[in-house]
Order: C-alpha cells, then structure tokens, then sequence
C-alpha cells in the first residue's frame, strides 16, 4: 500500500508509431493490475481523437476525455475523470482542431503563440498528474515518442515520462512488418537518458507459429541492449475501443452494413458491438460508386458537421444517401443525425428528417437513457443507455427514443452513442434488416462485455510478457 508522500510507481507504454496497440496493451495492463488488487489509475496527457467519452469534470460535472482512457478506467474499476486525459485535441477539417482542457472545450486552436499555449498546457497536464491518488500509473504515449521534428515540443511521451520517472514499454507491431527495424529505430532516435528508462520491447499482434519468430528475440535483445518481454499474440476476439480512424476496417457478412467514412468521423466505436454480431457485415467507405446498396447505411458522428456536409457534396454522396432512402434504412448517429435534417447552423441539411440543429456555444456531456418509441426498425419499450457530447440543439420530432432523435420513414437519428451496445436493441435491429431480406430471425448471440474483453486482453498480457519487475 503507497503511504502518504510516497511517489506513485508510473510504467508508460509508447509505441514505435500511431495504431500499433498502446491502448491495448495500457488497457490490459491496467485490468491485469487492478486484478491483483493493485489501486490503478490510467494517464494519457494528451490525446488526439475524436472519440471521446463522459467524465467527470473538476467541478463535479461532465466533461470528455478520450474514450481509450474511459475504457482504461473502466478496467481499474472508477469512474472516468478529466484528470485521467488532461488534454484531448479533437481534428477539424483543414488541419484546424478543437481544444479540450480538463474535459471542457477552450475553441479552437488559435490565439497564444505555440511556446506560450504549450507553457499552459504543460501545467494543466502536471496538475492533472498531481491530483492521482493511486499506487500505480499507467500513462500511455501518443504515436513515436522518435519524432525528431516533435520531440522539443513533446507533451505526452518522454517529457511526460521523465516527470512521473516511468519505466516506459515499447511496442511494435509485427503484423504492419519490419518490426526489428522499427523498434531498434525508435530506440537509436532517443537521447541516452530517454532509451535507459526503456525496460522492455514488446512484440504485437503476432500471427502464426511463435516458433518461427523465437530465434529473432535474443537478437533484438542483445542488439537493444534491452529486454524483450514477450510476443503478443493478434487476438481477433478481443476488441477495445480504437482511438485512431486509421484502423478502420470491415468484414463481409450475410447483412451489408455501410457507415460513410466522413473526413471528420467520430466516436465510430458506436458501431463495434454491432460488427461483432454474428453475419453482420461492417464497412467504411467514401467513395458514392462504393455505397451499392447495404441493407443499413449509417452515417456516423462528425467532429466537423457542416465541413462534413460540403465534402459529401462536391463528392455526390447527398445524392446517394437521398436516393437510397427512398428503399433502405438509414440511421444518422450525433453528426450524422444533424446531416439528415433540414437545417444544421447555417447551412441546409440532407432534408430526410423534419428536424433543424441550432449550435449553442457550450456542449452538452452528460450520460444518458431512455426507451425506444417504437417507430422506424425498434420496437417500442427496450431500455437504452449511452451517453451524449454535442455541440448542437436539435428538437426531437416523432423521436426514434423518448425525448431524443427522429424518424421520417426508413430514415432515423438520434444523439444517442451506445445505442447499439445494448444486445437487445442490437439484436432487434438484426432481425428487423433479416426480416427485410426474407430471412427468419436470428437467436440471441452474445457480445462479450466490454469487461470481458478486458479480462481477455489482461489473460493475454499475463500470460505472454514477463512482467516481473514492472507490476507489482
């Protein structure tokens, strides 16, 4: 037990670039800590994603942070805090982005001078650091902590880790290859004091006979002159939250599931339960000849509603989606329920559901949940629960959820993300789009619980790195 005045223990996880599996590993590390009865607490200092998730805010109410870090909380067993991602960057179109500082929205990133707002910035970070009461940190990086170009302005890698003196992990990732030569890279691109702190290299997403790599290991230790802690296996039945677009994917399936792949999309892990049901197939697309036509289209959340809007038009996507729903269903989440009405601030809408957004200068954050109506593809009466982080007003007309969202024939939207993590809502849906297709319903399947998935990731850690010396 850390006694009063005592310094936290802190182990970082850095990565030798962006989506090699920092929030995984973290998140296992975390589970697998709290597991052994260790008082954990999850620490990114600065993210840049627009997923994002409720947390508690410094003055008792909502704000966001990254939504890695949620689920990381939820594997130490609290309840997400600002404190836990100080400074959450969220994208824009044309490389402008908006600010968040200890969960609340400071506007966009203009104004101070670049020494100036990372000065402030900084001290927001440490006083976040500060506030942890916990007897292990697990703080995760952001992209390479080896970016020459970065590495004087770095907030959230080595800077981060020199302050809560961190023994920092590698990843690399095997499965994008070169894996040697991106972790004996970033390894040769830090200053001398910043590659001692590293205690180990880890291997990720391993596909295939171990064996057949084994013979590489004690090479890249000894080339290293650090340890390797173990090979990671690519585990396809364990999905945690992904913080960067640039891991979305599909799989095919027997129902066509099309999300459209806007230039600012958001919070898509409001669609990870349902790509993992069984015969539902996910995809990601932009391009309008690409679209066909899905049993589901869904248009996603967006950072960027009205930039967003103006890309699917020069593209002829508006007159896609119209086109289609004449005959499909077709759901809008948060951003994209705003894109399917008649107005959005000032710009007109898609016109599919008799709805206008009005902007208001401050967020509304806060946990949520309601039933369904019974309109569109859900019965009514089934409990959903979520969350809601937008920016946007919209009054809610022949609502798809009591209180929230609307429906115009096959077309629906709502504010709600989560609205599909529910199994029966989900399954509902499924048997709504088979039934549309002339097939019987399908049983209920179990989607294994984010905690679940959690315990599967830590089981995976444990059992495959040598993490002595590192958790307690």
């Amino acid at each position: 037990m850390r006694q009063p005045g005592e310094p936290m223990r802190a182990v970082m996880v850095l990565g030798c670039a962006s989506g090699v599996g920092k929030s995984w590993v973290a998140a296992a590390l975390c589970r697998l800590a709290a597991r052994r009865g260790v008082r954990v607490v999850p620490f990114k200092a600065q993210n840049l994603s627009n997923n994002a998730a409720p947390a508690i805010a410094l003055d008792g109410g909502w704000g966001e942070i990254g939504r890695a870090q949620a689920l990381q909380a939820l594997a130490c067993g609290l309840t997400p805090h600002v404190d836990m991602n100080p400074l959450l960057i969220k994208p824009l179109h044309q490389g402008g982005a908006e600010v968040i500082v200890h969960g609340r929205s400071t506007g966009p990133l203009t104004g101070l001078g670049g020494e100036e707002r990372r000065a402030l910035w900084w001290r927001a970070i440490t006083e976040s650091y500060a506030r942890l009461d916990a007897e292990l940190v697990i703080l995760e990086g952001a992209g390479s902590p080896a970016e020459m170009n970065l590495q004087a302005t770095d907030l959230v890698n080595l800077r981060m880790a020199r302050h809560a003196d961190a023994k920092a992990l590698l990843v690399g990732d095997i499965d994008r290859g070169g894996v040697f030569a991106a972790l004996l890279g970033t390894l040769d691109l830090l200053a001398t004091e910043d590659r001692a702190r590293v205690a180990g290299l880890i291997v990720n997403r391993f596909r295939g006979d171990p064996a057949l790599f084994s013979p590489g290991l004690q090479p890249l230790a000894d080339r290293a002159g650090t340890p390797v802690l173990g090979v990671l296996p690519f585990r396809h039945d364990v999905h945690l939250d992904e913080e960067d677009a640039t891991t979305l994917g599909g799989r095919p399936g027997l129902l066509d599931v099309c999300a459209l792949r806007l230039p600012t999309v958001a919070n898509f892990t409001d669609l990870n339960a349902l790509s993992q049901t069984p015969g539902v197939g996910l995809r990601y697309e932009a391009a309008p000849e690409r679209i066909g036509r899905p049993d589901l289209l869904v248009i996603p959340g967006s950072r960027d509603t009205e930039a967003d809007l103006a890309w699917m038009r020069r593209l002829g996507l508006d007159h896609v989606v119209t086109a289609l729903a004449e005959h499909t269903p077709i759901l809008g989440l948060c951003g994209g329920y705003q894109l399917l009405g008649r107005r959005l601030g000032d710009s007109a809408g898609l016109g599919l559901l008799p709805v206008t957004t009005t902007y208001a200068p401050t967020k509304h954050i806060s946990p949520v949940a309601s039933t369904t109506t019974g309109r569109w593809l859900l019965p009514p009466g089934l409990v959903v629960e979520g969350y809601e982080i937008h920016l946007g007003r919209t009054e809610a007309v022949a609502p798809l959820l009591d209180g929230d969202g609307a429906v115009s024939g096959l077309v629906a939207g709502t504010y709600f993300h989560g609205l599909l993590d529910g199994a029966a809502t989900r399954l509902a849906l499924v048997n709504a789009l088979r039934a549309r297709r002339g097939l019987g319903p399908q049983a209920e399947s179990a989607v294994p619980d984010p905690l679940a998935q959690l315990d599967a990731a830590a089981d995976t850690v444990e059992r495959h790195l040598d993490l002595r010396g590192i958790l307690p």
